[in-house]
């Protein structure tokens, strides 16, 4: 320690000389200074040195080992995304062989159900299907005859065929006579058990269902009396016999005896064998009168069960030309938009609304007078029909299902086409009907103050020019009502119901007069239509739509007017391959003042009375078809009746649809839309060879491929408001069949249209130089420019029309070919064609390979001149030109077929 310290203090005093010498004083302690900043100088240079390469940037090893690594986190980057990726595959090809699985499963549950019910039906067919109760009964009787042998008594196998009698017989000992008579009691008491309908013993009473399982026993039992029984009968005859027989010549007698007992069996049991068919359908015969009878009982009692206390809902329907605000009168009715969600804004289906009675007094409470109406409906069922032409046939089946109907006039136009049809069709089905006049709100100066108002206290609030451009619109409709054969008048001013046609005005839009819409609509059926709004149990039902709906599976919407449906019944309607027998599984109807068909959250049923619209989910609803009948069959027995009156309502309404050999495929989502979709293709002059409902599948793009081998233009599928399975949409264009689908029929023509102009241009393009136009030309002797190679001359088109193109021939000379027009000219213009008295001047060329002709020498200038036609270049112009071509022209081409003598 002492030595640093010295050390230390040296250090310290050489600091202090060197601070405390002037640099002036010593030369040597100068020089000594400088070399010290020289030694201190250097390694700043070195710092320098180090520095300058820093500045141009990394070393190439950084800068390479940098890449590595960039390129190893992007190798390691992809790496993970590729095992995402993977893991992601195989979770899904995983998902999708457990979906695959519980498919193959639920199709072989499905096979093995089918299979089950087939088998019980072909037993129940053949008469073999066995009850709990009789299989019990069979196997009681079968211990019995068990006990029977083991106590040693004899008994006949009733299997297998009958061996033919020897000589010989064993006859039983006479200590066993007693016991077989006592067997013959007991078998005889089994039998009357098992085969005697009518006997006298107290049964429990058998259903028709239980009948129908008894039919084995019946067939079966034949065989049983023909051969045990017999046998038992003779044997123990024949015991007796025996025991009271003096001598052995009546054992002879007994032995002739029974032989002949025994073919005489065999006889009547062949006859059964072949008459067990026959008998078979006398039974089915007799069930289905039963059946028949039953249902005619039922609707008799129905009918003597009506009464005016107890009223259904009358079902409303609105008619009138398209856009005069029907379906947005029920928007404002329920406050809900299903007009905005049209496509286009167009209704394509019938649609309907439960109104119930409370949103009627709500909506009408303000109207003068309802409040002192005694109400004794339950509310209205509205049903909303498309306006367009094409849907004359929804029309007419909403007017047909409906009691009473709103006929939807918009004020600003009067009556239009559609109206005027809709009131042809009420007429001819005598049914009652009231007029909205809508669109008030379209009146010059037109105020709305509140919506619930009476709308007669709203009109009298309006200005004097808005009154008088009421009534004058108001009675230019009147005047046209009376066109039509009708007498009308304001609601407020009608002198007579029963004679006058009443006049509502209305607007969809602020809500005026919808009070009084339904204040007098509930008025009106009450007072008029009560006998025929009586509750009836007799089941009335009409399928509306059949619809897919996520989480229900297909359903359809029924508009129930009478009767009861409950859940669990048998349900008959028609479907694209036959009758439908369903079970109802559940019964759902909308929210009130809800639309039908639009998605809503819906409210389920265990039963439910008409009338109202209800959606029905089922089995197998996805071959139904829209548009017919629904019945119930209540117990088995009937719904092979059922069958059979669904079968002959859809076998009437597709036999009116009359197809041709040759046309376009169509489908659509309903039997409505579908016969609008063909009346629309008729008068559009489209023709059709096929039509399906439901969506399209391969099947149908295989029958519309069959136009490919007759006609490719109508190798098309117009698909009207249906989806089209992938795997179809695959197929169409693998096979070159074009399907067009549209939710707007409209859209649906222009689509096929513009295909067709489409096709039609691509086939004149083809054909146009095989297409020869007729034509008759006049060579002009002063306008003769070129006489051979090429013919260049002056002419006058005396009929017809010449085209570029156009092979010339000459007939007063043999018919010798001059060769083809190649150009047109009028006064220096080139012209593509000219017609009848227009003076040309046209160059001719030879054809290649035949010497060239010449004017004067092969032809001469008075020869007439004419275009050459043949069988192909008619039939082309007659396919693909014949706008192109007016009357005088086809004459002309008639003239010249007559002299090239073409058949």
């Amino acid at each position: 320690t002492d030595r640093h310290k010295c050390l230390n203090s040296s250090h310290t005093m050489d600091n202090e000389v060197t601070e405390t010498t002037p640099a002036g004083d010593d030369p040597s302690v100068e020089k000594e200074n400088d070399k010290k900043k020289k030694k201190k100088k250097k390694p700043a240079a070195k710092v320098e040195e180090v520095k300058e390469p820093a500045r141009k940037g990394p070393s190439k090893k950084l800068i390479a080992a940098k890449q590595e690594a960039i390129r190893k986190a992007r190798e390691e980057e992809d790496r993970l995304v590729k095992e995402e990726e993977e893991k992601l595959r195989l979770l899904e090809e995983s998902e999708n062989a457990r979906l695959e699985k519980l498919r193959l499963e639920k199709e072989k549950r499905e096979k093995k159900k089918q299979k089950e019910k087939e088998r019980i039906k072909r037993l129940k067919a053949e008469g073999k299907f066995e009850t709990e109760k009789q299989k019990k009964d069979r196997l009681r009787a079968q211990a019995m005859l068990e006990s029977l042998k083991a106590q040693g008594v004899e008994i006949p196998e009733t299997g297998g065929d009958k061996k033919p009698r020897m000589g010989t017989r064993v006859r039983p000992k006479k200590n066993q006579v007693q016991s077989q008579q006592s067997t013959e009691e007991v078998t005889a008491e089994i039998k009357t058990e098992e085969q005697d309908p009518n006997s006298t013993a107290e049964v429990p009473p058998q259903t028709e269902e239980d009948r129908v399982k008894d039919a084995w026993d019946e067939e079966s039992s034949e065989d049983e009396a023909s051969k045990s029984g017999s046998q038992e009968d003779s044997k123990v005859d024949n015991a007796k016999r025996q025991s009271e027989a003096p001598g052995g010549d009546q054992e002879n007698g007994d032995d002739t005896e029974d032989d002949s007992e025994d073919s005489e069996d065999d006889d009547e049991s062949d006859e059964d064998s072949e008459g067990s068919t026959d008998g078979r359908k006398r039974d089915l015969e007799r069930k289905k009168e039963r059946a028949y009878d039953r249902i005619r009982k039922r609707r008799e009692e129905n009918d003597k069960n009506k009464s005016l206390k107890s009223l259904r809902a009358p079902v409303v329907c609105v008619l009138g030309h398209v856009d005069t605000g029907k379906t947005k009168i029920l928007d404002k009715l329920r406050r809900t938009h299903v007009q905005d969600g049209e496509a286009g804004g167009i209704t394509q289906q019938i649609g309907a609304t439960n109104v119930p009675i409370d949103a009627i007094k709500d909506q009408s409470k303000l109207v003068r007078g309802f409040t002192d109406l005694e109400l004794k409906l339950p509310g209205l069922l509205i049903i909303d029909t498309p306006g367009h032409e094409s849907f004359s046939n929804l029309r007419s089946r909403g007017s047909s299902l409906c009691d009473i109907a709103i006929l939807v006039v918009d004020i600003m136009h009067g009556l239009e086409p559609q109206t005027i049809e809709s009131i042809n069709l009420l007429k001819s089905k005598k049914t009652p009907f009231v007029v909205a006049l809508n669109k008030i709100d379209r009146l010059y100066e037109w105020e709305s103050t509140n919506s619930r108002k009476d709308v007669r206290d709203v009109l009298k609030s309006q200005s004097r020019n808005t009154t008088l451009e009421f009534e004058k619109r108001t009675q230019e409709t009147i005047v046209q009502f009376a066109e039509q054969g009708l007498n009308a008048a304001l609601f407020d001013q009608n002198p007579d119901p029963k004679t006058y046609i009443s006049l509502i005005p209305t607007s969809a839009m602020t809500g005026d007069g919808m009070g009084n819409l339904m204040a007098l609509i509930i008025e009106f059926c009450q007072n008029m239509l009560a006998k025929r709004l009586m509750f009836s149990e007799e089941l009335q039902a009409t399928v509306l739509e059949v619809k897919a709906i996520p989480g229900l599976g297909t359903t359809v919407d029924v508009i129930l007017i009478n009767g009861t449906l409950r859940e669990g019944e048998t349900l008959v309607l028609a479907g694209t391959e036959g009758p439908i027998v369903t079970q109802i599984r559940s019964l759902l109807t909308p929210q009130p003042m809800k639309e039908l068909r639009v998605k809503n959250t819906y409210i389920e049923y265990k039963e439910i009375k008409g009338a109202i619209g209800v959606k029905i989910t089922g089995k197998d609803l996805e071959k139904a078809i829209a548009g017919l009948n629904a019945v119930v069959a209540y117990q088995p027995d009937e719904i092979e009746v059922c069958r059979e009156e669904v079968s002959k309502e859809l076998k009437s309404a597709m036999s009116a649809i009359r197809l041709q050999e040759r046309g376009v495929y169509v489908q659509a989502s309903t039997l409505g839309s579908l016969e609008a979709l063909l009346e629309f293709l008729r008068t559009s002059s489209i023709p059709y060879s096929g039509i399906r409902i439901g969506p399209v599948v391969k099947k149908d793009v295989m029958k519309a491929s069959i136009m490919l081998e007759h006609d490719n233009q109508y190798a098309v599928i117009l698909a009207f408001d249906v989806k089209v399975e992938r795997d179809a949409q695959d197929l169409a264009d693998n096979l070159g069949v074009r399907i067009f689908r549209a939710d707007i029929i409209y859209h649906l023509f222009d689509q096929f249209t513009a295909y067709q102009d489409e096709l039609k241009a691509k086939k004149r393009d083809e054909f146009k130089h095989i297409a020869v136009f007729p034509c008759k030309l006049k060579i002009l002797p002063q306008f003769i420019f070129n006489t051979r190679d090429p013919i260049v001359v002056g002419v006058i088109v005396e009929a017809g029309i010449v085209k570029e193109g156009t092979p010339i021939c000459v007939p007063s000379k043999e018919f010798v070919e001059l060769g083809r027009v190649t150009s047109i000219e009028l006064n220096h213009k080139p012209m593509e064609s000219a017609r009848k008295g227009q003076e040309i001047c046209i160059k001719i060329e030879p054809i290649p390979g035949e010497s060239p002709k010449m004017l004067g020498r092969h032809f001469e200038e008075t020869d007439i001149l004419v275009s050459k036609i043949t069988r192909e270049s008619i039939d082309a112009c007659k396919d693909y030109f014949r706008s192109d071509l007016q009357k005088s022209d086809w004459h002309l081409m008639v003239e010249l077929k007559k002299t090239f003598e073409i058949m």
